[in-house]
C-alpha cells in the first residue's frame, strides 16, 4: 500500500480524543488550550502585524477553541470581538468562555452584529467544528448563509476555519442543507486549521473549495490512534499526492578492503524488474489516449512499455518517445499470443481503443487474469455486458469517471445525491461488490480496494 497522510472520519476524531482523555495523560480542557493556541499561531503567522480579530464562537468544543484563541490574540496584542452564544453545551466549553470574560464582553452571535464588525477585521469561525450532522437552524443559520452567500465574498480571504467552515459535513465534503457541489451555505476560509490529522469531508466534494490553505496541527493525540481509533483503522484511508513514485534503486556491493571502482561489483536494476505494461490502443486516428497512457505508464516508473495498435494504426505511433515498443494486435489470439510472455506484467485497455475493439478483448484479457487498467471505452464495453462485474478480480483497476460509475454501479451512483453518503463510500462499496480495485475520477479522485483500504487524492495538497 502507497504511503501518505492518513485520514480519519468525524468518528474517528472524536473516539481518538475520548481514548485520549480516558487515560488520565490528557484533558479536554488541554486539549482546547493546544487547539486554540495552535489556531492563534497560525493566524500570526499569516498577519504578523497586530491587528482586529473577530472570534464567532458556537455552543460546543469547537466554541470552546474560539475562546481560547480570543485569550491568545489579545494576550498578543490584537484588539478582539468575540460573538458568542449563552449557554456552552459542554463544561470544559463553559470554562473557556469564563476565562475569556475575565478580559473581554461577549456579544451576540447575529447577522446583525456580523454585520457591524470592521470589514478589515480578520475572523475565526469556530461556530460548528467536526461533529456536525445536521444543517443549522435559527440565527445560527441564518449567520452561516450570512457567511456562505454575498456577506462572505467580502472577507473570504481573511477568513479562518477552526476544524472546517461551519456547515461542511466532514465525512463527505457536502454543504449540509445544499444540494450536491453546492458551496453557498457555508463560509468560504481562506485558512482552515484541523486538528491531528486531515478529514475525509477536508479532501471530498466542496471540501477543498470552501477550506482555502488546510494546516494539519498536533495536539498529541499520536499515541492513542491505535487504541482509540473505531474500525477501520487510521491504515485503512490514506491521502495520496502526486509526486508518490520513488526512484529506482541499484546495489553497489564494494570489497571490504578496498574502495576502487575496478575492484567493485556494481549491480543495476532490470528493466523487467520494475514491470513491463502493454497499452492497447484504437485504430486509426484514435492514438492520442493510448500515447498519453503509455507515457504515464513510463513516467510512473514502468521498465519497458508496449503500446499495441491494430496493423492499420502502427505508422501512427512511429514517432517518439523512443522509449516505447510497438507491437500489432489485431484480435483477441493477438492478445493472448503476446501475453504468453510472462514478462508483460500489466494490460491496460480503454483509452481511445473504441468500444467494438474493446468488447472483442476484453473477454480473453479478464479469463488471463492478468492485472489491468480498464478505463473509459473498455468499461463503456464492460457496462453493455448481461452480467458487467462477472471476472473482476483484485488485480484489475477500473477508473470510471461520474457517468461511467452511474452505469456500472447506478444504485450507488443514485446514493450520492444525499450529502452524508459520500464518494469515498461509493468508490468502497463498488469496489467490495466488485473484487476489483475502483478509481472513482475527478477533483477529489478516491482509489479504493476490496479489503476497504483507500486514498484520496485531492485538490490540493496538506503542508
Amino acid at each position: 500500500m502507497l504511503n501518505g497522510p492518513e485520514i480519519l472520519t468525524s468518528a474517528q476524531m472524536r473516539a481518538i480524543e475520548s481514548s485520549a482523555m480516558k487515560s488520565g495523560k490528557v484533558t479536554g480542557a488541554e486539549l482546547m488550550e493546544r487547539a486554540g493556541c495552535a489556531v492563534a499561531g497560525q493566524i500570526r503567522l499569516c498577519w504578523p502585524r497586530p491587528g482586529r480579530v473577530t472570534v464567532l464562537c458556537g455552543p460546543g468544543n469547537n466554541g470552546g477553541d474560539g475562546y481560547v484563541i480570543a485569550r491568545v490574540m489579545q494576550a498578543a496584542g490584537w484588539q478582539v470581538t468575540v460573538l458568542g452564544l449563552d449557554n456552552p453545551s459542554g463544561q470544559d466549553a463553559a470554562d473557556m468562555k469564563r476565562l475569556w470574560l475575565k478580559m473581554g464582553p461577549i456579544l451576540p452571535l447575529t447577522c446583525d452584529e456580523v454585520r457591524r464588525c470592521d470589514a478589515s477585521d480578520v475572523y475565526v469561525d469556530a461556530i460548528f467544528g467536526t461533529g456536525l450532522t445536521r444543517p443549522a437552524e435559527g440565527e445560527i443559520g441564518n449567520v452561516l448563509r450570512y457567511l456562505g452567500n454575498h456577506g462572505g465574498s467580502g472577507f473570504r480571504d481573511r477568513l479562518v476555519a477552526v476544524d472546517c467552515p461551519s456547515g461542511l459535513c466532514l465525512d463527505s465534503g457536502a454543504v449540509l442543507g445544499m444540494p450536491r457541489r453546492h458551496r453557498n451555505g457555508a463560509p468560504h476560509a481562506s485558512l482552515t486549521v484541523t486538528f491531528d490529522s486531515p478529514k475525509v469531508g477536508h479532501l471530498l466534494d466542496q471540501g477543498p473549495a470552501l477550506c482555502g490553505k488546510l494546516v494539519v496541527a498536533d495536539i498529541g493525540l499520536r499515541e492513542w490512534h491505535e487504541t482509540g481509533c473505531p474500525t477501520p483503522s487510521t491504515a485503512n484511508l490514506i491521502a495520496l499526492w502526486p509526486h508518490f513514485a520513488s526512484p529506482r534503486t541499484r546495489d553497489i556491493k564494494a570489497e571490504p578492503t578496498t574502495r576502487m571502482l575496478e575492484k567493485s561489483s556494481l549491480r543495476q536494476s532490470h528493466k523487467y524488474h520494475h514491470g513491463h505494461a502493454l497499452i492497447l490502443a484504437g485504430g486509426a486516428g484514435h492514438s492520442g489516449a493510448a500515447r498519453l497512457a503509455a507515457r504515464a505508464a513510463l513516467r510512473s516508473g514502468a521498465g519497458l512499455v508496449t503500446l499495441g495498435p491494430p496493423p492499420n494504426a502502427m505508422a501512427e505511433h512511429a514517432g517518439p518517445p523512443d522509449a516505447l515498443m510497438r507491437r500489432p494486435v489485431q484480435d483477441a489470439s493477438d492478445l493472448m499470443a503476446l501475453l504468453a510472455d510472462r514478462r508483460i506484467t500489466s494490460v491496460c485497455l480503454g483509452p481511445g481503443c473504441g468500444v467494438d475493439r474493446a468488447d472483442t478483448l476484453l473477454p480473453d484479457l479478464l479469463a488471463s487474469r492478468r492485472p489491468c487498467v480498464l478505463d473509459a471505452d473498455a468499461l463503456t464495453a464492460l457496462a453493455a455486458r448481461k452480467a458487467p462485474l462477472d471476472g473482476l478480480h483484485n488485480s484489475i483497476v477500473l477508473t470510471p469517471h461520474q457517468g461511467e460509475f452511474a452505469r456500472l454501479f447506478a444504485d450507488l451512483a443514485d446514493k450520492l445525491s444525499t450529502p452524508t453518503y459520500s464518494k469515498l463510500d461509493a468508490a468502497r462499496d463498488a469496489a467490495r461488490r466488485s473484487g476489483a480495485v475502483v478509481l472513482l475520477k475527478g477533483p477529489d479522485t478516491v482509489i479504493a480496494a476490496p479489503d476497504g483500504h483507500a486514498a484520496i487524492h485531492s485538490a490540493f495538497d496538506i503542508p
